[in-house]
């Protein structure tokens, strides 16, 4: 006689938790928060440079789902839709505030914690994600904006084509210039201050 094993049931996709909710299952939503509110608060923080503010946009964003479930469609991914969810609340925010995204803190946006036992060695580090950051916030807003949805919030190119109404290919060629740009203006920083 051969004894059955209990097998773990494969979590829900995060399409598969989106359409629960669109039905009803609003309790599933939560699942989604746990998933999301981490990435979704480095978006925003990348943008907005205060971390308060970044914490109500996010509850902002899960709001928005809340609300406009029944405008989720089984086309795309998920993550697709969250962002364009976010990207519309980011703009609102700073069309409120009447404000542009704000450099920031390179210090808030290190969540990943220093292994490196030398302190030479974590000051060239702290140097060169400080000029980064730099670079990053004197990009056009428009360029940095792929660059977070490409580069930390890992989205495809199709994602992005779709959130700004552009073709594939126009996205892949502005990340691109978008990376020249960053790193053209990070060694202009490593030789002295931009003037």
């Amino acid at each position: 006689m051969v004894e059955s094993v209990p097998t773990a049931v494969d979590p829900l996709s995060d399409h598969e938790l989106m359409v629960a909710v669109r039905a009803g299952e609003i309790d599933r939503l939560g699942e989604l928060f746990e998933r999301h509110h981490q990435p979704l608060y480095g978006y925003f923080v990348r943008h907005t440079g205060d971390r308060t503010v970044s914490e109500d946009l996010v509850q902002l964003v899960f709001y928005r789902i809340l609300k406009y479930r029944h405008t989720y469609r089984d086309e795309g991914r998920f993550s697709a839709w969250i962002y364009h969810l976010a990207r519309k609340v980011a703009a609102d925010h700073f069309r409120r505030k009447n404000a542009t995204p704000q450099n920031t803190d390179p210090a808030e946006l290190d969540t990943a914690t220093d292994q490196t036992p030398h302190a030479a060695d974590r000051a060239v580090a702290a140097d060169e994600s400080e000029r980064l950051h730099a670079a990053l916030a004197a990009l056009d807003p428009g360029q940095r904006e792929l660059l977070i949805l490409a580069r930390f919030q890992h989205l495809k190119h199709e994602e992005i084509a779709r959130l700004f109404d552009l073709s594939a290919g126009a996205v892949k060629v502005r990340v691109h210039r978008a990376l020249r740009e960053l790193r053209e203006i990070y060694f202009r920083l490593s030789r002295g201050p931009i003037v």
